[in-house]
């Protein structure tokens, strides 16, 4: 596929997406949905998240030895 032109005609454009059968308003806006659980106040790891794994029992040196 190659683009060959581009339509900018506000009116050519409605009646092209009238003439298809496609909306010639943008969708409506949904409401925002609510944080995940592990982001709301007072949760703690592993409360509220069942694949939540435990801190482990050795100390896990990060830096870079070589």
């Amino acid at each position: 596929m190659r683009i060959i032109a581009f339509i900018t005609d506000a009116g050519a454009v409605r009646d092209i997406l009238t003439h298809l059968g496609e909306p010639t308003s943008p969708p409506r806006l949904i409401p925002a949905r609510a944080p995940p659980l592990w982001e709301m106040q007072g949760a703690t790891m592993g409360e509220d998240d069942p694949q939540a794994q435990p801190a482990p029992e050795y100390e896990f040196d990060q830096r870079i030895a070589w």
